[in-house]
Protein backbone atom coordinates (compact mmCIF):
# COMPACT_ATOMS: atom_id res chain seq x y z
CA UNK A 1 0.00 0.00 0.00
CA UNK A 2 1.44 3.41 -1.06
CA UNK A 3 2.17 6.01 1.80
CA UNK A 4 -0.61 8.74 2.41
CA UNK A 5 0.40 11.80 1.08
CA UNK A 6 0.67 15.01 3.45
CA UNK A 7 -1.67 18.04 3.66
CA UNK A 8 1.03 20.14 4.48
CA UNK A 9 2.58 20.13 1.09
CA UNK A 10 4.07 23.17 -1.31
CA UNK A 11 0.71 22.46 -3.75
CA UNK A 12 -1.70 22.92 -0.90
CA UNK A 13 0.35 25.65 0.43
CA UNK A 14 0.16 27.73 -2.53
CA UNK A 15 -3.68 27.22 -2.88
CA UNK A 16 -3.93 28.49 0.70
CA UNK A 17 -2.19 31.65 -0.52
CA UNK A 18 -4.17 32.10 -3.47
CA UNK A 19 -6.51 32.08 -1.08
CA UNK A 20 -5.41 34.62 1.45
CA UNK A 21 -4.76 37.37 -1.13
CA UNK A 22 -8.19 37.92 -2.42
CA UNK A 23 -8.53 40.51 0.19
CA UNK A 24 -5.71 41.96 -0.26
CA UNK A 25 -6.91 42.37 -4.36
CA UNK A 26 -10.31 43.62 -2.58
CA UNK A 27 -8.11 46.05 -0.71
CA UNK A 28 -6.07 47.73 -3.89
CA UNK A 29 -9.35 47.42 -6.05
CA UNK A 30 -11.74 49.44 -3.82
CA UNK A 31 -8.47 51.82 -2.50
CA UNK A 32 -8.82 53.01 -6.06
CA UNK A 33 -12.59 53.33 -6.05
CA UNK A 34 -12.84 52.34 -9.00
CA UNK A 35 -10.65 55.13 -10.62
CA UNK A 36 -8.17 53.90 -13.41
CA UNK A 37 -5.28 54.68 -11.24
CA UNK A 38 -1.95 52.61 -10.07
CA UNK A 39 -4.03 50.55 -7.44
CA UNK A 40 -6.26 49.65 -9.91
CA UNK A 41 -3.24 47.94 -12.09
CA UNK A 42 -1.96 46.81 -8.63
CA UNK A 43 -5.27 44.82 -8.38
CA UNK A 44 -5.75 43.41 -11.76
CA UNK A 45 -1.76 42.09 -11.42
CA UNK A 46 -2.37 40.49 -7.49
CA UNK A 47 -5.66 38.51 -9.13
CA UNK A 48 -3.82 37.44 -12.77
CA UNK A 49 -0.71 36.47 -10.54
CA UNK A 50 -3.73 34.35 -7.97
CA UNK A 51 -5.35 33.00 -10.59
CA UNK A 52 -2.42 31.90 -12.58
CA UNK A 53 -0.76 30.06 -10.11
CA UNK A 54 -4.23 27.71 -10.41
CA UNK A 55 -1.94 25.77 -13.14
CA UNK A 56 1.57 26.20 -11.08
CA UNK A 57 0.15 24.20 -8.01
CA UNK A 58 -1.75 21.50 -10.04
CA UNK A 59 1.48 20.72 -11.98
CA UNK A 60 3.78 20.44 -8.97
CA UNK A 61 1.07 18.63 -7.41
CA UNK A 62 0.85 15.90 -10.15
CA UNK A 63 4.69 15.81 -10.95
CA UNK A 64 5.45 15.22 -7.28
CA UNK A 65 2.55 13.03 -6.50
CA UNK A 66 1.41 15.06 -3.75
CA UNK A 67 -2.32 15.25 -4.95
CA UNK A 68 -4.21 15.21 -1.93
CA UNK A 69 -8.08 15.21 -1.53
CA UNK A 70 -7.10 18.08 0.63
CA UNK A 71 -6.23 20.13 -2.07
CA UNK A 72 -8.79 18.93 -4.69
CA UNK A 73 -11.06 20.50 -2.46
CA UNK A 74 -9.09 23.72 -1.69
CA UNK A 75 -7.92 24.22 -5.27
CA UNK A 76 -11.93 25.21 -7.18
CA UNK A 77 -12.56 27.06 -3.72
CA UNK A 78 -9.70 29.31 -4.65
CA UNK A 79 -10.86 29.71 -7.72
CA UNK A 80 -14.47 30.47 -6.71
CA UNK A 81 -12.93 33.06 -4.10
CA UNK A 82 -10.76 35.07 -6.41
CA UNK A 83 -13.56 34.82 -8.87
CA UNK A 84 -16.00 35.55 -7.04
CA UNK A 85 -14.77 38.35 -4.93
CA UNK A 86 -13.80 39.71 -8.28
CA UNK A 87 -17.44 39.87 -9.61
CA UNK A 88 -18.79 40.78 -6.78
CA UNK A 89 -16.09 43.93 -6.40
CA UNK A 90 -17.28 44.82 -10.28
CA UNK A 91 -20.94 44.82 -9.47
CA UNK A 92 -20.26 47.14 -6.54
CA UNK A 93 -18.02 49.02 -8.50
CA UNK A 94 -21.62 49.22 -11.40
CA UNK A 95 -18.48 47.96 -13.96
CA UNK A 96 -20.53 44.55 -14.23
CA UNK A 97 -24.51 43.47 -14.24
CA UNK A 98 -25.38 41.87 -10.85
CA UNK A 99 -27.27 39.35 -12.96
CA UNK A 100 -24.34 37.78 -14.19
CA UNK A 101 -22.15 37.98 -11.04
CA UNK A 102 -25.83 36.37 -9.81
CA UNK A 103 -25.88 33.39 -11.94
CA UNK A 104 -22.02 32.70 -11.80
CA UNK A 105 -22.12 32.69 -8.18
CA UNK A 106 -24.86 30.36 -7.95
CA UNK A 107 -23.37 27.99 -10.19
CA UNK A 108 -20.30 28.52 -8.56
CA UNK A 109 -21.27 28.13 -4.68
CA UNK A 110 -24.07 25.42 -5.39
CA UNK A 111 -21.34 23.25 -7.36
CA UNK A 112 -18.65 23.69 -3.97
CA UNK A 113 -21.32 23.23 -1.31
CA UNK A 114 -22.72 19.89 -3.60
CA UNK A 115 -18.34 18.89 -3.83
CA UNK A 116 -18.35 19.36 0.10
CA UNK A 117 -22.03 17.70 1.13
CA UNK A 118 -20.93 14.37 -0.97
CA UNK A 119 -16.72 14.39 0.17
CA UNK A 120 -17.36 11.51 2.84
CA UNK A 121 -18.49 9.23 -0.09
CA UNK A 122 -16.16 10.99 -2.85
CA UNK A 123 -14.45 13.46 -4.00
CA UNK A 124 -15.30 15.07 -7.24
CA UNK A 125 -12.58 16.58 -8.65
CA UNK A 126 -12.91 19.16 -12.14
CA UNK A 127 -14.20 18.23 -15.39
CA UNK A 128 -12.64 19.42 -18.60
CA UNK A 129 -15.64 21.47 -18.96
CA UNK A 130 -15.30 22.95 -15.46
CA UNK A 131 -11.28 23.49 -16.19
CA UNK A 132 -12.38 25.71 -19.63
CA UNK A 133 -14.54 27.94 -17.70
CA UNK A 134 -12.30 28.49 -14.53
CA UNK A 135 -9.92 29.76 -17.41
CA UNK A 136 -12.39 31.78 -19.63
CA UNK A 137 -13.70 33.35 -16.43
CA UNK A 138 -10.54 34.24 -15.07
CA UNK A 139 -9.58 35.99 -18.54
CA UNK A 140 -12.67 37.77 -18.55
CA UNK A 141 -12.57 38.76 -15.19
CA UNK A 142 -8.91 40.19 -15.68
CA UNK A 143 -9.70 42.04 -19.09
CA UNK A 144 -12.56 43.42 -16.60
CA UNK A 145 -10.07 44.31 -14.25
CA UNK A 146 -7.47 46.25 -16.14
CA UNK A 147 -8.52 49.88 -17.16
CA UNK A 148 -7.94 49.06 -20.47
CA UNK A 149 -10.87 50.84 -22.29
CA UNK A 150 -9.26 54.10 -20.56
CA UNK A 151 -5.84 53.33 -22.18
CA UNK A 152 -6.85 51.91 -25.40
CA UNK A 153 -10.16 53.03 -26.03
CA UNK A 154 -14.09 52.00 -25.86
CA UNK A 155 -13.30 49.09 -28.41
CA UNK A 156 -11.95 47.07 -25.27
CA UNK A 157 -15.66 47.27 -23.88
CA UNK A 158 -16.87 44.91 -26.23
CA UNK A 159 -14.27 42.77 -26.34
CA UNK A 160 -14.44 42.85 -22.08
CA UNK A 161 -18.23 41.80 -22.84
CA UNK A 162 -17.47 39.00 -25.25
CA UNK A 163 -15.69 37.26 -22.75
CA UNK A 164 -17.94 38.09 -19.89
CA UNK A 165 -20.81 36.36 -22.42
CA UNK A 166 -18.34 33.60 -23.17
CA UNK A 167 -17.54 33.02 -19.38
CA UNK A 168 -20.98 33.40 -18.28
CA UNK A 169 -22.33 30.58 -21.37
CA UNK A 170 -19.41 28.54 -20.14
CA UNK A 171 -19.82 28.42 -16.54
CA UNK A 172 -24.07 27.73 -17.05
CA UNK A 173 -22.90 24.42 -19.58
CA UNK A 174 -20.47 23.49 -17.09
CA UNK A 175 -23.31 23.55 -14.12
CA UNK A 176 -25.24 21.44 -15.99
CA UNK A 177 -22.36 18.98 -17.49
CA UNK A 178 -21.53 18.88 -13.84
CA UNK A 179 -24.98 17.50 -12.67
CA UNK A 180 -25.49 15.04 -15.54
CA UNK A 181 -22.53 13.52 -14.56
CA UNK A 182 -22.94 13.31 -10.96
CA UNK A 183 -26.51 11.82 -11.85
CA UNK A 184 -24.96 9.16 -13.97
CA UNK A 185 -22.42 8.35 -11.15
CA UNK A 186 -25.39 8.26 -8.78
CA UNK A 187 -27.18 5.64 -11.05
CA UNK A 188 -23.88 3.55 -11.51
CA UNK A 189 -23.24 3.35 -7.73
CA UNK A 190 -27.01 2.37 -7.25
CA UNK A 191 -26.40 -0.38 -9.68
CA UNK A 192 -23.37 -1.40 -8.18
CA UNK A 193 -24.67 -1.64 -4.66
CA UNK A 194 -27.74 -3.75 -5.98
Amino acid sequence: MAPRTSNLNLPNTITIVRILLAPVFLWLLFADAGADGSLRWAATALFVIAIATDGIDGHIARSRNQVTDLGKLLDPIADKVLTGSALVALSILDELPWWVTIVILVREVGITVHRMVVLSDHVVAAAWMGKLKTVVQAVAISFALAPLPALLGDWMLVVNGVLMAAALVLTVASGVDYIAAEARGARVARRNRS
